[in-house]
């Protein structure tokens, strides 16, 4: 019937787990192979902070697996061609006053993708507002489709073309250097396309997609979703056709045992049609493959931001926000400080709902934010500097404060095991937080060094800095010895 389990860990026990100076890791993926796709952005568009947020999130998951044995192998995915591209490259035309790709050497590196968001802004614009623009830029669309498959580097729309775009990936490449990201793989949509385009018209002929009104859907309704085009009236792939093509090309390079795919919950019910198509005909991939989603981030009192009206907040926007933040604390700039106060903000609430981003509290050495750990860390690491190594010799037996703090560093396992099987990085950092309120109360109260418990007082802060530091690196955050 209902009750409760007592159970008292011995100090033999709390004694071993002090003193291994290894940290036990979970090993859910072991020997498996494990694609992670995130961040996602899209040439001749800004990054915005979905993107950055994406990318904070996607890395934190990528350690998880990684930690847990997984062969990661993390992968980014944009669209290269695309109606998008045709508003920004048409923009850009009537911006260099017709198709002239030699005036683009006027156009300064550091302004480059400002001005290709600009561009997309104004192209938008036009393709909403003015017919005869939105038949060009439908004409513009349909040449870049052309261009990549003949790989025409030649005439002078495809000059603009490629420029362009090797100018938004060296942006894309800057942004992840600074904040620590890395990937594998980019698979741009122009090479997804053509797979999608062919696993659809194969289907097609099977039955699992049809035909209506000169395009070919997949008819949801009866798997209770909805009904979306993959391949439209003009015979050009869509964004559904595209990631059928991305599917297949990650199975193609991976042959993976599980492919993680994190984007923003605003294509929740898309991706489920995408998948439930799929399912149709290669199940195994379908029931392979993980959508996670998340929330939007905005500042306190903003409302959701589109990159397509111009009214975004960009992801730099973000670091520089931080970065004033912190320097008005009288620390100065760090930028290890600002990274980790980024990603801890992002990361500390559960994946799923908005997030209100708040850059004063997020840089604070009080309460629960990066910073603060990242102090914790480097004051644990000054207190053992203080004595030789040697002297690090644990008693047999704990007093009351040793055991509270060994029980709850005695806990660290059982939280990453939870934040892997959820794939769910808060708990990390729910757990570091208690775990540096818990040492605090036990600092205050019980001396360390020189203390006749010395040896067995710096065994448990040496183990504590190698938690907080672990935890740290799985959420992607640099743990300093000193601040």
């Amino acid at each position: 019937g209902p009750g409760f389990l007592n159970i008292t860990f011995t100090d033999e026990v709390l004694g071993k787990y002090v003193s291994d100076s290894t940290v036990s890791k979970p090993a859910a993926y072991a020997g498996q192979t494990v694609v992670t796709e995130y961040s996602d952005p899209n040439p001749f568009k800004v990054l915005h902070v979905g993107h950055l947020y994406t990318s904070v999130v996607g890395d934190a998951i990528t350690n998880l697996v990684r930690l847990s044995g997984g062969q990661v192998h993390p992968v980014n995915f944009g669209g290269d061609v695309g109606l998008h591209v045709g508003k920004t490259i048409w923009s850009i035309v009537q911006d260099l006053g017709g198709v002239h790709p030699d005036k683009l050497a006027a156009i300064p590196e550091a302004e480059r993708s400002e001005w290709m968001a600009k561009c997309y802004v104004e192209g938008t614009a036009s393709y909403e507002d003015d017919e005869q623009a939105k038949a060009e830029i439908i004409d513009i669309n349909k040449q870049i489709y052309q261009i990549v498959a003949a790989d025409d580097r030649q005439t002078p729309l495809a000059q603009i073309y490629w420029t362009c775009r090797a100018w938004s990936y060296d942006y894309f490449d800057a942004f992840y250097a600074r904040i620590g990201s890395t990937f594998e793989k980019y698979y741009p949509e122009s090479e997804t396309a053509p797979i999608g385009l062919a696993t659809v018209r194969e289907q097609l002929a099977k039955g699992i997609y049809q035909e209506s009104g000169g395009a070919v859907i997949f008819d949801g309704e009866k798997y209770g979703l909805h009904t979306r085009v993959f391949i439209n009236s003009n015979g050009l792939p869509t964004y559904e056709a595209k990631d059928v093509g991305l599917i297949m090309a990650k199975w193609r390079d991976y042959r993976f045992d599980h492919s993680i795919v994190i984007t923003g919950n605003d294509i929740t019910e898309y991706m489920k049609v995408v998948l439930k198509s799929i399912e149709q005909f290669a199940p195994e991939l379908a029931e392979r493959t993980t959508h996670l989603t998340h929330g939007n981030v905005k500042l306190a009192g903003s409302v959701k931001m589109s990159s397509r009206k111009g009214n975004f907040l960009r992801a730099v926007d973000v670091l520089d926000l931080v970065a004033e933040a912190n320097a008005s604390s009288g620390r100065g700039n760090n930028v290890q400080v600002e990274l980790g106060a980024i990603k801890y903000a992002f990361l500390k609430q559960r994946i799923g709902a908005d997030l209100v981003f708040i850059p004063e509290e997020s840089v604070s050495l009080e309460g629960n934010s990066g910073p603060y750990l990242q102090y914790a860390h480097a004051r644990a690491r000054s207190i053992l500097a203080k004595v030789e190594a040697s002297a690090h010799t644990p008693y047999a037996a704990f007093e009351a404060g040793e055991r509270i703090l060994a029980l709850k560093m005695s806990a660290y396992p059982d939280v990453l095991d939870q934040a892997v099987s959820e794939l769910m990085p808060h708990h990390v950092c729910t757990y570091l937080y208690e775990l540096a309120q818990v040492f605090n109360r036990f600092y205050e109260g019980n001396r360390v060094v020189g203390n006749e418990r010395e040896g067995l007082r710096l065994q448990l802060v040496s183990k504590y800095a190698d938690i907080l530091r672990d935890g740290l690196t799985v959420l992607g955050i640099d743990a300093p010895e000193r601040l």
